[in-house]
């Protein structure tokens, strides 16, 4: 997770840094980044809500093969993917928009840990040497190295021991503010009474709100089995348990997130109802009609059906003497196998003609 949240933690903390820079306030930049993010997602998000659509109109049609195939299940699943084939039907198209959010979570958790690094721009070499005189005092914490010299420098009795790092830096660190309210942003929450337990409590909430909406709005959630229903109800849990394992500047970003979501999910599912997304489909089928773009029959596929006397031969353009020496040549395997199956069958020898024309 370390590799991953630096590498995301660079390109997302120069956004956290112009945004920290037009409003001063970590709190409304958190608030800003989120809606950053959510924009950069919004297409994916559209596509998850086109996929969770075409799930319901599928819904019939996996239950009719349910129906037909339910004992047979490597059947079931045969017939379940070519559906999916025909429909244009990608059911794992609609994680994508979750697995594209963790990285961006684990990015910001560096940016919240690292605030001299990314928000400050402090180099690197200033930041070492202030983690040497940091270790020497009371509350340091190496989990968050950059988040105690903070703390420190703008601690009175303690700002002192970094005077030989310079007046610039120690006013460059005391004009940052991590707060938000009065709530100390690069805090880690306890499981204690205090003002800090509010805003874990909240990205809490507005997770399982968040869940509720979208299970409720969309048909397919509303059938969704008792492990899903219960995946339901553990990421919440989840998201509160995790809420008190890093600063709180990470948890006020998750509810800024959930709620935002919530609210797209309602604007979404009014625009692509599985009603309008069968509209779509219909009118995309009459267009590829119109243009004359409905999939043939393969050239051998008509040959082989004007063999077989399932249909006239179409009119095709004149074979390349390549391609005649190609299908003269399965032609004369397909005669042979039948010859010999036929010898077997009534106690014959077979021998094969090489020189048979199947023409």
């Amino acid at each position: 997770m370390g590799f991953i949240s630096q590498l995301f933690g660079y390109p997302l903390g120069f956004v956290m840094w112009l945004l920290y820079a037009v409003v001063k306030n970590y709190g409304i930049a958190l608030l800003l980044f989120t809606l950053v993010t959510r924009a950069l997602l919004f297409p994916f998000s559209i596509k998850q809500q086109k996929n969770m659509a075409k799930t319901a109109l599928l819904q019939p049609k996996l239950q009719k093969l349910q129906k037909q195939y339910g004992k047979n299940k490597q059947k079931y699943q045969e017939e379940m993917m070519k559906l999916y084939e025909q429909e244009g039907y990608n059911p794992m198209s609609g994680c994508l928009p979750l697995l594209i959010q963790f990285p961006i979570l684990f990015g910001l958790i560096d940016v919240v840990y690292k605030p001299l690094t990314h928000i400050m721009h402090v180099s690197g070499d200033l930041i070492t040497k202030a983690t040497e005189i940091a270790k020497g005092l009371s509350g340091f914490n190496a989990s968050s190295p950059e988040i105690s010299i903070v703390r420190a420098i703008n601690n009175p009795d303690l700002v002192g021991n970094f005077a030989p790092l310079g007046q610039d830096f120690i006013h460059k660190v005391q004009n940052f503010d991590l707060s938000f309210f009065g709530i100390d942003l690069g805090v880690v929450p306890q499981f204690a009474w205090s003002v800090l337990i509010i805003i874990p409590i909240l990205s809490g909430i507005t997770s399982l709100c968040a869940s509720l909406i979208s299970t409720k709005l969309n048909p397919s959630g509303q059938q969704a089995t008792g492990m899903m229903k219960g995946m339901m109800l553990i990421m919440p849990l989840f998201s509160l348990w995790f809420a008190f394992q890093v600063p709180t500047g990470v948890s006020l970003y998750w509810t800024y997130s959930n709620i935002f979501m919530a609210v797209q999910t309602v604007i979404l599912y009014k625009i692509y109802t599985p009603e309008r997304m069968e509209q779509i489909a219909l009118k995309e089928k009459e267009k590829q009609k119109a243009k004359g773009k409905v999939k043939k029959p393969s050239r051998m596929q008509q040959m082989l059906a004007a063999q077989s006397g399932q249909a006239p031969a179409k009119e095709e353009p004149q074979l390349s003497a390549e391609e005649l020496k190609r299908q003269k040549e399965i032609n004369r395997q397909r005669l042979a196998e039948a010859r010999r199956k036929a010898a077997e069958k009534y106690g014959e020898e077979y021998v094969e003609d090489d020189s048979s024309d199947t023409e």
